[in-house]
């Protein structure tokens, strides 16, 4: 490895100093090394060689710096290699997942594909697609969302603004207890309901589900974005003798509007992709039905899940379900990306 020259100003104050590209140029030579060492090993695995690389990146960096800077800083650089490491880790098994849904989802993803349903196509059998799937999941997610993202906002109104006592605190506990129950168990709520009353499989009941699960991540981050309005804003509309509803209404909601939207929008990310009680509650169906209040639906998570389920090893199946798979993916990233697009419109203008 070359020797790596040291900055130092004269008449600085400040002690030798790693140039700005070194980062980088130790990283480089990290790779190289890793794959060096893997090939010299016999090691055929590429984790292998990015962990031997990601060693050799953390060791060589607190040996340089601590020779070099000294080991207070050392230790800086060590814990921020440590922090990039982690973050590279943490991001082969995304890059992965996407370029394996892509890749495999492309085959058979066309216009076709999203604007036909299954219906007399057996599973096992090429052709059909997921426009009734699309159909179920935008009915279903946008009536659990009229549901639950109105119910969590007041609810976090309520908290932030006029909780105090012990109904406050029985509704904080039981929000955490919600943000925790897994998916499963919404559903077997609303299928207990159904058995009493004697209902069969249809799209709203599923919708139930999705909205309690919807309903604590709303309170949650709409309760954030409530406490982050500075109260001096409160206070000066209070003064001016403007009724505390009055208040929420048009000051507090309005500075935190950006917020809660990203909020919401991330809880629709989040039931988007609920399979456990969408297969209890609305039990699927290959045909078109546009009504969500009677008759069997499907969805997109359902639809992938049976794909795999019944398709007997047909590989027509399996490229069905990579299709529908990337098509929730960008379903999911669109939303995510309108949430930040909204909140940086909504967000709070800074003068100079």
């Amino acid at each position: 490895m070359s020797t790596v020259v040291a900055e130092k100003r004269p008449g600085s104050l400040q002690g030798a100093r790693l140039p700005k590209w070194f980062p980088w140029a130790l990283a480089g030579a990290s790779v190289a090394l890793g794959i060096g060492i893997s090939f010299a090993a016999g090691l055929e695995s590429s984790v292998q060689w990015g962990l031997i690389a990601a060693i050799i990146f953390v060791v060589g960096t607190y040996v340089i710096a601590t020779r070099v800077e000294g080991k207070r800083q050392a230790k800086d650089r060590i814990a921020t290699s440590l922090v990039w490491v982690a973050f590279l880790l943490a991001l082969v098994p995304l890059v992965s997942l996407l370029w394996t849904t892509v890749s495999r989802g492309v085959k058979v993803l066309d216009v076709f594909f999203l604007t036909h349903s299954m219906g007399v196509v057996a599973d096992s059998e090429p052709g059909g697609g997921i426009y009734h799937a699309i159909i179920g999941s935008l009915e279903q997610v946008g009536l659990a969302t009229a549901i639950g993202a109105p119910i969590g906002v007041l609810t976090a109104i309520y908290l932030v603004e006029y909780g105090r006592g012990a109904l406050a605190k029985a509704v904080t506990f039981f929000v955490d207890v919600m943000t925790g129950i897994p998916s499963i168990v919404a559903g077997l709520f609303i299928l207990s309901l159904m058995l009493q009353f004697e209902m069969q499989p249809f799209g709203f009941a599923g919708s139930l589900a999705l909205a309690i699960l919807m309903m604590p991540v709303v309170v949650r981050s709409t309760e954030e974005m409530l406490k982050l309005v500075p109260n001096e804003l409160r206070e000066a509309s209070l003064a001016l003798g403007i009724p505390k509803w009055r208040t929420i209404l048009k000051v507090v909601l309005p500075t935190a509007i950006g917020g809660i939207t990203t909020g919401v929008m991330l809880a629709v990310a989040r039931i988007a992709g609920e399979t456990a009680p969408v297969l209890l509650l609305v039990f699927g169906n290959p045909f078109i039905n546009n009504n969500p209040f009677e008759g069997a639906q499907a969805s997109l998570p359902l639809y992938i899940y049976q794909q795999y389920a019944n398709s007997g090893g047909a590989e027509a199946a399996y490229d069905r379900a990579w299709a529908a798979s990337l098509t929730l993916i960008a379903f999911v990233m669109i939303l995510n990306l309108g949430a930040r697009g909204i909140a940086r419109w909504k967000a709070p203008k800074t003068g100079r």
